[in-house]
């Protein structure tokens, strides 16, 4: 390693500095989600003002969600090879730019592209942001930090269907207008962020930088064959697919929820109104990741198996919760047809504490996203555990790809066949009906983190040594990768 000096600004890498760019970054993911999530927030207006099937909106949302994971990939790769910065904001204006356009669309096909140029420039936000943010978080915490990394995109998500489902809910292209502003706002704001320097809070590489040496170790093509090969990696890759079949038909939860509204008696408009504003509310649950971060982090200490081990639980333990949230009808509900959003969401508040269905939803959603909560975080870290500074884009590039076939699959598969079996099993029952068949995925999910579990310590111990002897080498980098050797059985549990 090369110590390099350049000249900046003496506040250029500051804490004031380093916290901007952190706020930037959390409210760029924030956008990121907002954006998947507008179509399916006002999706009976979208197919009334498109002339579309709900499958139809399942399959733009999905091929969104696919065209991002896809691209995620060579963003990722490009991001570990040169400078990150760059490459986040091209893919902030793509994605605004197209987000924008979308107020024009007028049929399928219009929406349909935009739509997927926009998931190209969301690509970059997933993974070449999240090698950012792991380069500003230290092991010890890395759940806790990787948490509130999480619940940005929830938040985000809960964003898209406040301002679908209110302003949509009668012209859906107002929607796209107000997230396409908000990117070029931030994309100009992204453009005073501190890029931190790979391995930034390693604590291998403290000394290191301290001295003022420069981390240059890149990825290149010879390196994949190695990433493959270890098996943390294999198993996250692997739960993702199966996971977001369950993740991507949850997304359809909303429209359960504007569904039952309807069989109330209350109109389309006010349906998708009162059931967005439920969608909302239901997800405070997602909050809950922040504990879910604490317990990994606290696991972790204790063994290196920990944070695998939490995440198996937290699968498991949220299956008869999200049982419970499908089915519980919405008797007695009471709101003003025709109601601003504003008298609407009072109403929907006071029936979470006056009427017993509407709380037992309530309850059985927080409970359920509380439990699937820690699945996120502690994902994240250990996808920033298990591998090199260089790579960490990458194999996040690779997951993400896994993770959007699976939610490809699960999105469009679930309003298949909620629409298929409308006929046999009307509204809302056809949507809880196609929601719970989603749950079965979660199983083989649990069993990968289990997987997980006994081969993380062996390859977490293996990064720390390969950081501690660079952090002691001053010499040039080589560009060859790290060499493939495998314990045949994991160190001893605990900190290495």
């Amino acid at each position: 390693m090369a110590t390099v000096k350049t000249r900046k600004p003496t506040w250029w890498g500051g804490r004031a500095h380093i916290t901007y760019t952190i706020v930037v970054f959390v409210i760029l993911a924030s956008l990121d989600n907002a954006a998947l999530a507008l179509l399916l927030a006002m999706s009976p207006s979208v197919e009334s003002a498109f002339s579309m099937s709900a499958a139809a909106v399942g399959f733009i949302v999905g091929a969104q969600i696919l065209v991002t994971a896809l691209t995620a990939v060579a963003w990722g790769y490009a991001g570990d090879a040169r400078s990150r910065k760059p490459l986040l904001l091209w893919g902030t204006l793509i994605w605004s730019t197209a987000e924008f356009i979308s107020t024009t669309s007028s049929s399928f096909g219009q929406l349909l592209v935009w739509q997927l140029l926009a998931a190209v420039g969301l690509g970059s936000i997933a993974s070449v942001g999240f090698s950012v943010i792991a380069d500003f978080i230290s092991p010890k915490r890395r759940g806790l930090a990787m948490s509130f990394w999480g619940i940005s995109q929830g938040f985000g998500g809960i964003i898209g269907f406040l301002v679908a489902s209110q302003l949509g809910a009668s012209d859906p292209t107002q929607p796209f207008a107000v997230l396409g502003v908000l990117g070029f706002v931030f994309a100009f704001l992204y453009m005073f962020t501190f890029d931190p320097p790979r391995g930034f809070r390693e604590p291998e590489l403290r000394k290191f930088y301290e001295s003022g040496g420069e981390y240059e170790h890149r990825i290149d093509r010879s390196q994949l064959k190695w990433l493959a090969k270890r098996r943390t990696n294999v198993w996250l890759v692997l739960q993702g697919v199966t996971a977001q079949v369950a993740y991507g038909a949850l997304v359809w939860s909303a429209r359960l929820y504007q569904e039952k509204v309807i069989a109330e008696g209350y109109s389309v408009e006010t349906g998708v109104m009162v059931g967005g504003l439920f969608a909302v509310l239901f997800q405070i649950g997602g909050l809950l990741s922040i504990i879910g971060g604490l317990v990994g982090d606290a696991a972790q200490r204790r063994s290196l198996r920990g944070r695998a081990i939490v995440s198996t639980v937290g699968i498991l333990g949220a299956l008869p919760f999200f049982l419970v949230f499908f089915w519980v009808p919405l008797r007695g509900l009471e709101v003003t047809e025709g109601a601003s959003t504003l008298i609407l969401l009072g109403e929907v508040v006071v029936s979470m504490f006056t009427n017993p269905w509407v709380m037992l939803a309530f309850v059985s959603s927080l409970l359920a996203l509380a439990f699937t909560s820690a699945d996120s975080p502690n994902w994240f870290a250990l996808i920033t555990d298990v591998n090199l500074p260089e790579h960490r884009g990458t194999v996040f590039g690779v997951g993400n790809l896994a993770n959007g076939g699976g939610r490809f699959v699960g999105s469009w598969g679930a309003s298949i066949v909620a629409t298929n079996i409308t006929r046999s099993v009307p509204p809302p029952f056809n949507w809880a009906t196609s929601l719970t068949v989603s749950l079965a995925f979660f199983l083989p999910t649990s069993f990968c983190y289990w997987k997980a579990s006994q081969t993380s310590p062996g390859d977490i111990t293996e990064v720390r040594e390969i950081l501690a002897k660079r952090g002691a080498n001053t010499a040039p980098p080589s560009r060859e990768p790290p060499p493939p050797r495998y314990r045949s059985a994991p160190p001893p549990e605990g900190e290495a």
